[in-house]
């Protein structure tokens, strides 16, 4: 199952996973992202290797010396991949043999592509050259514009069902953790989420607090303020809201 994308946004420092997969909330279980790192597991996954790998390249440990240490205590190593990007900007991916096929890996400068029972190597390939074509746009655009270049040269090949986008921005807890845990197109569902989350949630995002800020910004009223220009300027042009949410009254 599944092919993910692991990417450093040279701009502002922000690091981030996206997934898709024919399989269930792949969401919850692939993508592993901290201030610094970043550790996806997959095919025949082993959550432990997500957790763990994270904590320890969070703590200075060199991508490759992490993997092969997970790959040698592991029996189940031969049906695993994983792959990461360490604080110092090493990357380095495990695809085990018996991965069904098509499966492999590729990394490079701030980033990486892994995925398995995929409908061939041009996913993982047409995945990277697109984020790689694509730094005119903003990152988390960025990260699902290349994944939707992977679905579009076959993707998964048994089809499609979940997908996730998570990415940090210098902190222990997520700048914006998106997912679609079952639907017909989950690309196309992050990006609705993503345009949501542009509504108002990334500008109270700007606020909140940090390990540096423990208080963020406790008044709020320059940014209800931005959140109404916006809402009050996307009707004005006749764009209709992303989200489904309901209003009482």
């Amino acid at each position: 199952m599944t092919w993910s994308l692991i990417a450093r946004d040279p701009a502002s420092g922000a690091l981030g996973i996206a997934v898709a997969s024919r399989f269930f909330a792949c969401g919850s279980l692939v993508p592993h992202v901290g201030p610094a790192a970043a550790f996806a597991t997959q095919a025949f996954v082993n959550p432990v290797w997500g957790t763990e790998g994270l904590r320890r390249l969070g703590a200075g440990e060199a991508a490759d010396a992490l993997l092969a240490d997970l790959v040698a205590r592991d029996a189940g190593a031969a049906q695993r991949q994983a792959h990461a990007l360490d604080a110092r900007g090493g990357g380095a991916a495990h695809t085990g043999a018996e991965c069904v096929p098509w499966a492999g890996h590729v990394t490079g400068q701030g980033l990486s592509v892994a995925g398995n029972m995929l409908e061939g190597p041009q996913v993982i390939e047409d995945t990277a050259r697109v984020f790689a074509d694509r730094a005119d746009l903003d990152f988390p655009d960025r990260m699902l514009a290349a994944m939707q270049a992977g679905e579009d040269a076959g993707g998964d090949r048994r089809g499609r069902q979940a997908a996730g986008l998570r990415i940090h921005r210098g902190q222990a807890h997520p700048w914006l953790d998106l997912r679609a845990d079952d639907h017909a197109d989950p690309l196309a569902e992050l990006r609705r989420l993503l345009a949501v989350a542009r509504e108002r949630y990334l500008m109270v995002a700007e606020i909140m607090p940090t390990a540096e800020n423990f208080s963020g910004a406790p008044d709020r009223s320059d940014t209800d303020r931005r959140i109404a220009e916006a809402e009050r300027a996307r009707i004005a042009t006749g764009r209709a809201s992303a989200s489904f949410a309901t209003t009482k009254g």
